[in-house]
């Protein structure tokens, strides 16, 4: 096994801009981030502004390990920004349109580099505008065709339609969507009967590899095309949500890449998450037992 895991997110990077304070956004960014501290080689491919905040964000990047250099730098759009509102811990957002992020480009450097990963992460709301959309799909272009393709669903405001979930999906070899958003794909491509029945639909129609669904207090289901695995919820005392589903993501994909049974990459994707939405922000440092855990090179189980 490898000692270590290339892996990517690529699309939006932003401020969640609390009423009293702001913290590292965008989900790309919090997968990267939560996948550097579970010991992968993780980097960010987006955009910022040539402004004080695109500086900051790239500082604060930095200091979590994560590698910034496919993050570009737009002296023509300003760094991205989210307001975010919390009603019992529960986000809404009020998201900054054309900004920075909406221009990522995807030349030949960045090519050889998607080359090289053995996981990525991509979502819809980063392919809302059409310069940065073509990218993405580009940079998946090149993507190995055995690594890990996660299509984080990632509904915000009105920037997905149809057509582009289903591209995406396409593309993807892994779909993460939560209790919220399945009812959208199920109206889209006609999904019927029970939760895990339109699950098995979405994952025959799509070929897809493995589907996360999560939902929230209530844990989370893994399907694949031989196994379900349900996770049940853990106890927690809610601070904020934003990025816990970010989290989930990042511990599901290292879980995956290290040839864990679905069982064991379920319960370990939900305590990283439950931890997350004890904490303020999506990228808490985690604790050491859950690093300790994700960390080990092995491939053995921990003790």
């Amino acid at each position: 096994m490898k000692e270590k895991f290339n892996v990517a997110g690529i699309g939006e990077l932003l401020w969640d801009v609390f009423p009293t304070h702001k913290s590292l956004g965008g989900a790309p960014a919090n997968f990267a981030c939560h996948c550097n501290r579970l010991g992968a080689t993780a980097s960010l491919v987006s955009c910022i502004g040539a402004d004080p905040l695109g500086e900051l964000i790239c500082n604060r990047l930095r200091e979590t390990g994560v590698d910034t250099l496919r993050v570009m730098e737009s002296d023509m759009y300003p760094t991205g920004t989210v307001k975010v509102v919390l009603n019992a811990g529960k986000p809404t957002y009020e998201i900054r349109e054309d900004v920075a992020w909406d221009h990522i480009t995807c030349g030949d450097e960045l090519k050889t580099f998607a080359a090289t990963l053995d996981a990525v992460c991509f979502g819809s709301l980063s392919q809302r505008a059409g310069e940065s959309r073509a990218a993405i799909r580009s940079f998946l272009q090149h993507v190995p065709d055995g690594a890990l393709k996660f299509f984080d669903v990632n509904l915000r405001q009105n920037f997905f339609s149809k057509e582009l979930i289903e591209d995406s999906l396409c593309r993807a070899n892994i779909l993460k969507l939560s209790d919220e958003e399945l009812p959208v794909l199920a109206g889209y491509f006609g999904l019927q009967g029970d939760t895990l029945e339109q699950l098995h639909q979405l994952h025959e129609i799509f070929s897809l590899r493995l589907i996360a669904y999560t939902r929230g207090s209530d844990g989370s289901v893994l399907v694949s095309a031989d196994e379900v695995d349900d996770s049940p919820g853990l106890p927690v005392k809610v601070v904020d949500t934003v990025g816990a589903g970010d989290s989930f993501t990042a511990a599901l994909c290292m879980g995956l890449l290290r040839g864990w049974p679905l069982k064991k990459v379920n319960a370990f994707a939900n305590e990283v998450a439950t931890f997350v939405c004890s904490q303020k922000g999506a990228t808490p440092v985690l604790p050491g037992r859950l690093v300790a855990y994700g960390v080990e090179m092995a491939g053995e189980d921990p003790s």
